[in-house]
């Protein structure tokens, strides 16, 4: 049986390393904001080309606290709107919504699944005030024609960047392109830590101030509360340990695109719809998702052929339950994507024999 992600073979490839780097925090007697989560910050800030990296406990408090701190900074107040594609994974929307704001749900281009910058630009009102874009499935938005609109309309771009670690376009990288970025360490993430663990990048220094003491209980100095805070820091033996697999992620990129562009040039079947993306690092691939009107019937083909699928994700945001006031919303290609998409296995531990047996089996699908 072909793994959807064997996450297990993925981290066996530094084992050594991240023992040693566990061993180094436990060694050290230092648990919680030490150096390791210091050295992290620094390098994923060089990573990504940002001045700043917060390290925080998820992805989706990476989304809340920036939004939270927007607030706290006067830049956005309870009850403005904030512009986020329809078909996100519902983190997106729950971080809007835990600030007192409120979602628009803007359609996405088929195609590709990102925000569509036409129905953007129809969806900004007066009381427009962040976009939220979503790198989905690991291919960056277009975020020059994005930050055009925000510019003109002057808005706040917050890049959800949790499935694009390393994606970018004419060089410059998710979650450098907006005033910030939030980042999922989750463990199946193209960088993913070995539990929870999220970040925030971003070039605004007073931004940066904020989010700092925000994570960490409203405080810069033990026992001196400035704003309200939270407790939500990514802790030192999981920035240890993603300190060891940052330094292997273009790597593990460049397998995951080869995957991808065999997909795109072998698979060869009318039933299904491939992603549209270039040949390049736009899109990095944490997940590769096809289009199938069978989507059901095309899963169990797969799974009696020993290729495990999952569906990311079967229902959208303005559907769930815990959202019932949208729940009569009309988005008829956000809907028509979540009812047809599946995600085949892509990974960087993928066998060449794997990717093959992938390959054939969906060219035989009918």
């Amino acid at each position: 049986m072909i793994s959807f992600l064997d996450l297990g073979k993925v981290n066996k490839q530094y084992e050594s390393e991240i023992k040693d780097a566990c061993n180094r925090v436990i060694d050290s007697g230092w648990y919680i904001m030490g150096n390791e989560l210091d050295s992290f910050e620094k390098e994923f800030s060089n990573y990504c080309g940002c001045k700043d990296t917060i390290g925080v406990a998820n992805g989706l408090d990476a989304l809340t606290l920036t939004l939270k701190a927007w607030k706290e900074l006067g830049r956005i107040k309870d009850g403005d709107e904030v512009l986020v594609p329809a078909n996100t994974y519902i983190a997106s929307v729950l971080a809007i919504t835990a600030s007192n704001l409120v979602p628009k749900f803007v359609e996405p281009n088929i195609n590709n699944f990102n925000i569509d910058i036409d129905e953007l630009e129809r969806a900004i009102t007066d009381n427009t005030k962040v976009i939220l874009p979503v790198h989905l499935y690991g291919q960056i938005s277009p975020m020059k024609e994005i930050m055009k609109l925000a510019d003109k309309h002057d808005l706040l771009v917050l890049e959800d960047c949790a499935q694009a670690h390393g994606a970018m376009i004419d060089g410059k990288k998710a979650g450098s392109w907006g005033d910030a970025g939030a980042f999922s360490f989750y463990p199946g993430k193209n960088l993913g830590a070995l539990g929870d663990g999220g970040a925030i990048t971003t070039n605004d220094q007073d931004l940066a101030n904020v989010l700092r003491a925000m994570r960490n209980y409203g405080s810069h100095r033990k026992y001196e509360n400035d704003i309200i805070g939270v407790n939500s820091r990514l802790d030192e033996i999981q920035a240890a340990m993603l300190r060891v697999k940052l330094k292997y992620l273009d790597d593990e990129i460049i397998k995951r695109i080869s995957i991808a562009n065999q997909y795109k040039e072998r698979v060869k079947n009318d039933n299904l719809k491939l992603p549209s993306f270039y040949n390049d690092s736009s899109h990095v691939f944490h997940l590769f998702v096809i289009r199938c009107s069978e989507r059901d019937k095309l899963a169990d083909f797969l799974l009696e052929n020993g290729v495990n699928s999952v569906i990311h994700y079967p229902k959208p945001p303005h559907k769930q339950t815990a959202y019932v006031e949208y729940n009569d919303l009309s988005l008829p290609i956000t809907e028509s994507i979540h009812d047809t998409v599946l995600s085949i296995p892509i990974s960087p531990v993928m066998e060449d024999d794997e990717v093959e047996k992938v390959i054939e089996v969906l060219n035989r699908f009918v």
